[in-house]
């Protein structure tokens, strides 16, 4: 399983007019014209026109490759539309670009330095949680959810690291581990892990969350 880094243009569309405000042509233009903004990062935009023309946004600098901007000096439409969609929550603000959910798909916004793979609040996991084992099936329980890459993160037992493993062939060498427990082995509320118990390491995208059974006496009748 791998996992790729993916960006999101807001649909090229007009946007409604402000009833209740007059707006000088630019900024008329900047919400009734179809357009895409496409966040790259660092605070950079593209914008497709409905010329079908691209041009490139730096909306910290208010700067715009378009002949509007270029050759006249003025805050184009593009530089305003792209101020109206961050403000609007259609594209991330500097600083932020969207990734998505590496269970569901589900797009997310995040810090650009957010590492991938990334999960939304559904597939997030956390200590105590069950989980399956996409590769045989079997149920744990997650004692632990580290941000160590799994090339980083060495098995005493093997003398390989988690990506090396026979197993994990499949599974990007950058993911995150996480250490669980199989299900026979009861872990104490406050995470901590009895010296008995044997945590395995596995590659993050290996472990599917899965829901909790009822316990039977919490059962309703």
């Amino acid at each position: 399983m791998t996992h790729t880094q993916h960006t999101h243009a807001s649909p090229k569309t007009a946007l409604p007019l402000p009833p209740d405000r007059q707006l000088d042509e630019r900024s008329r233009r900047a919400r009734a014209e179809p357009m895409a903004v496409l966040a790259l990062g660092d605070g950079l935009y593209e914008v497709e026109s409905e010329e079908e023309h691209t041009y490139l946004v730096d909306i910290d600098a208010g700067r715009c490759t378009c002949p509007d901007h270029v050759f006249r000096g003025v805050r184009c439409k593009h530089v305003r539309r792209v101020a109206i969609e961050i403000t609007d929550g259609r594209v991330p603000p500097p600083g932020r670009i969207v990734r998505e959910c590496a269970e569901c798909a589900r797009p997310l916004i995040v810090e650009e330095e957010t590492p991938t793979p990334v999960y939304c609040p559904a597939h997030t996991l956390y200590p105590g949680d069950a989980v399956r084992d996409r590769e045989t099936g079997d149920r744990l329980t997650v004692v632990d959810v580290s941000p160590l890459r799994a090339d980083h993160v060495r098995i005493r037992e093997t003398e390989c690291t988690v990506s090396e493993y026979g197993s994990n062939a499949s599974y990007d060498p950058d993911v995150p581990v996480v250490g669980a427990v199989y299900p026979h082995a009861r872990v104490a509320r406050n995470g901590v892990v009895p010296d008995s118990l044997k945590v395995y390491v596995f590659p993050r995208p290996r472990l599917e969350r899965v829901e909790q059974p009822i316990p039977r006496e919490s059962q309703p009748v």
